[in-house]
């Protein structure tokens, strides 16, 4: 299928070309119920609008946050979102995505501690009350490049996704490897509460080392083969970040429920044909983290590194989909209802909602509504209007004039390992680095420039 422009003049276009792929998108009549609060444990957000964890790529030397870390997040919690997810920040080095990524350790504790002062100031400063403020913690797995070189720690051989990031037997990280990680991520938690984070997400999507390990069927040993060895290592970091809870600190996750690869093995896809969805697995999976004590969970689907349009539909991206966004924007929510079918008693945040532009708070609201999430966390529209939850609040509706257009060189960015942010909407400080990346992107081979 070709690429098909966002092109809807109103709503009822939209609905109508909806229609006509036969998906099915709720839209609200207003925004109200996006103002509402909503409890998970002890905590309460104010409204149902949060922000999406979206890499930076901006961390200084040893993992610290930087002047663009600080602007990026006091941004964003001026803007009125009730929610911060922050973006992965890895617990070990060697799980590093980038030299450029968020590495938290005791080393740098203090200036995390520093940062989350200052944006819970500009919360309070313009809203009357601080977010939640949410740490990720994460191990990038396949696609760890410390010091911006390739290291892959994987589960097992992946050929599909292997063509795309080379990898060999030796990448397969140990048993042992991974029951270390247990204690790490547990540590991870108590640096998470002593800077100040309100809770912290075990996270387990996108490709990275824990969702993979979740399809790792062939994998000998304690962390493969059996659903009870393949979901271990997620379940025992969960109960070690546990320890650390508090009527002020909670553990949550943000997990992946369908993989979407058209070859080899994914999860929450069927056995039989990998492209269909199968969410057996994926709903036992988060009805035992309800069990395990989790009252509030991120529900997202994809690899952003390998199926990008299951991850964040787009008009524009580095390969053709094979689908209409808006098929892609009907599996997500469906999938999301059904975990919030399944777990009736738990928040459920949704993902993915920036593809719609300016209906995208009609859309946020109309799933809230109709009983599909509990809130919806907005990535791509965050970094283009870092003020889009006060406009919806305020105004009733998010200005169309400032929205993400899925244009994809916030993604570029990432992946050149330069300060991200939005291009179109902030060309001031984005456009040079933008500019730097297709410089340096222009002396490279061909099939080094996806």
């Amino acid at each position: 299928m070709g690429h098909e422009r966002f092109h809807y003049r109103t709503l009822e276009e939209l609905k109508t070309r909806a229609a006509e792929l036969g998906v099915s998108l709720p839209f609200a009549g207003d925004t109200g119920i996006l103002a509402t609060p909503v409890r998970f444990g002890t905590t309460e957000a104010l409204n149902r609008l949060g922000i999406a964890p979206m890499e930076g790529a901006d961390a200084q030397g040893g993992g610290s946050p930087s002047d663009y870390t600080r602007r990026r997040y006091c941004r964003q919690a001026a803007g009125g979102s009730a929610v911060i997810w922050f973006e992965a920040i890895s617990v070990v080095p060697e799980g590093c995505s980038s030299a450029t990524q968020l590495l938290i350790t005791r080393d740098n504790l203090e200036v995390y501690k520093r940062l989350l002062d200052e944006v819970r100031e500009a919360g309070i400063r313009e809203n009357g009350r601080a977010p939640i403020l949410v740490m990720q913690a994460n191990h990038s797995g396949r696609y760890s490049n410390p010091g911006n070189r390739p290291a892959p720690l994987i589960a097992y051989r992946h050929p599909w996704l292997e063509q795309f990031r080379p990898a060999d037997d030796s990448c397969i990280v140990t048993d042992d490897y991974l029951k270390a990680l247990e204690e790490r991520f547990g540590e991870g938690a108590r640096l998470a509460r002593e800077a100040g984070f309100d809770g912290v997400d075990i996270k387990s999507c996108h490709g990275y080392l824990f969702a993979e390990l979740s399809s790792a069927f062939e994998r000998p040993g304690l962390y493969g083969g059996s659903y009870e060895n393949r979901t271990r290592l997620l379940k025992n970091c969960i109960a070690a970040a546990k320890v650390q809870e508090d009527g002020h600190f909670f553990v949550t996750c943000r997990l992946g429920i369908y993989d979407g690869y058209p070859e080899g093995p994914g999860f929450g896809a069927s056995g039989e044909d990998p492209l269909r969805v199968d969410l057996r697995e994926p709903l036992r999976l988060v009805r035992e983290l309800r069990e395990a004590g989790l009252d509030t969970v991120n529900i997202t689907m994809g690899n952003p590194y390998a199926t990008t349009h299951v991850t964040r539909p787009f008009d524009v991206g580095k390969y053709q989909a094979t689908e209409h966004p808006l098929v892609g924007l009907d599996r997500m929510i469906h999938g999301v209802a059904a975990v919030k079918r399944a777990v009736p008693e738990m928040t459920v945040y949704a993902s993915a909602p920036s593809y719609l532009r300016q209906y995208a708070d009609l859309y946020a609201a109309g799933v809230v509504e109709q009983g599909m999430c509990d809130g919806m966390l907005f990535g791509r529209m965050a970094f283009a209007d870092p003020e889009f939850a006060g406009e919806i609040l305020r105004e009733g509706r998010i200005h169309a004039d400032r929205v993400c257009v899925t244009c994809g060189k916030c993604g570029d960015l990432i992946r050149a390992h330069k300060p991200t942010g939005c291009v179109v909407r902030d060309p001031g400080t984005f456009l040079p680095f933008y500019r730097e990346f297709v410089g340096q992107r222009a002396t490279l081979p061909e099939n080094f420039r996806g």
